[in-house]
């Protein structure tokens, strides 16, 4: 079987992580002919072991609601046509709509949501008024006369929140869910070599983005320094609000406490290093990175991010909150930390919960479904 993944680029992120270790696991199979195609060279990740799999092809549409498209896609067609693949598996929505502006129909197409596209969103009376909004349901137009063009496509929905939005804005076409999975003996460590800490050590891994919310962390921050905890906050992540959040950690002064350490390849050793997962994503389409916390040993603290409520079991794993208040998650944090019984008993429970997420499963599911399609 010939199987073909499409995603703009590999810079750090959630979805660029998933594709890496799904080519890596499926490499491993004699019988698989497995490429990954980025528009860009852009690569954020040591991806030496299947540097061989990676090909870059530069592809880019530019619309025009009044005048005629521009396309750059003669390359990828080329590239398509010589592979002749099974399976043409796509992730992220400019890899959606650059390559079903290919015409190839002697395959299995593959869409993988990672999230609830706004491009997707229904026509409603926004539609009319939003620029934005208009463009989206012209794309969104533009995408699915393209899936027709080729035969359709099969939709991978990455959480229950996810699948659901779809089912409500594509159901026209198969909809599976398959949840996130993480290369789980890569995170694991063993419990009962961890050292103790007697300094509380939080870690949130993420980029800085709006919906990311790390300044809700840092307000957290500053009540546990209020309430005398002795703790350590590091945030492993780069983006455009790292400014701000070194501004309000100056301001609340916090310089001791809380630790940024920008973009970090093998986050694991870190994760290893901590006590506590905390996560404030307002929106969070899965939550790949508290699975990877989950094997580390790690109970996770998190606010509802809709995605993540398919991973989070209330006092089993971890905790959710759905009040973003940071006097509450203040204290779930001293709760759990003080209680040590409680505390080893989620920490265990956690890292066997994490273990059904392993890509080598996934990666069964998933050639199933690519032969089931």
């Amino acid at each position: 079987m010939k199987i073909l993944h499409i995603i703009p680029n590999l810079r750090k992120g959630g979805a660029e992580r998933l594709v890496i270790d799904i080519v890596r696991e499926l490499s491993k199979k004699e019988e698989l002919n497995v490429k990954l195609v980025l528009f860009e060279n852009r690569i954020e990740y040591d991806v030496q072991d299947i540097k061989q799999f990676i090909h870059i092809i530069p592809s880019k549409i530019k619309f025009s609601l009044l005048k005629k498209n521009e396309y750059t896609i003669q390359y990828l067609q080329g590239f398509i046509n010589k592979f002749n693949p099974s399976v043409i598996h796509t992730h992220l929505f400019t890899s959606e709509i650059i390559s079903r502006s290919c015409h190839y129909q002697n395959t299995k197409w593959f869409s993988h949501c990672h999230g609830n596209m706004g491009q997707f969103r229904n026509f409603d009376l926004q539609t009319l008024i939003n620029k934005k909004h208009l463009t989206n349901y012209y794309e969104k137009k533009y995408l699915f006369n393209s899936y027709d063009k080729n035969g359709g496509t099969h939709f991978i929905a990455i959480s229950n929140d996810t699948k659901k939005y779809l089912e409500q804005t594509a159901s026209t076409y198969k909809i599976s869910l398959l949840l996130n999975a993480i290369n789980y003996t890569r995170f694991y460590q063993n419990l009962t070599s961890k050292n103790n800490n007697e300094k509380l050590k939080m870690i949130n891994i993420g980029s800085f983005q709006d919906k990311k919310n790390q300044v809700f962390l840092i307000e957290v921050a500053c009540i546990l320094r209020l309430k005398n905890v002795l703790f350590e906050l590091h945030f492993l992540g780069e983006g455009k609000n790292r400014h701000s959040l070194e501004q309000k950690i100056k301001e609340y002064q916090l310089g001791n406490y809380i630790y940024l350490h920008g973009n970090v390849e093998k986050v694991e050793e870190l994760l290893w290093q901590s006590d506590i997962y905390i996560h404030s994503a307002s929106y969070e389409p899965f939550g790949l990175v508290l699975i990877e916390a989950m094997a580390a040993g790690l109970p996770v603290i998190t606010l509802d991010g809709k995605g993540n409520r398919d991973i989070l079991e209330n006092g089993k794993n971890g905790y959710m909150l759905f009040e973003e208040k940071p006097e509450i998650f203040a204290n779930t944090i001293i709760n759990l930390w003080n209680d040590k019984n409680k505390y080893q008993e989620i920490s265990v429970y956690a890292q066997q919960y994490a273990k059904q997420f392993d890509i080598h499963d996934y990666c069964k599911k998933l050639l199933i479904m690519y032969n089931q399609n």
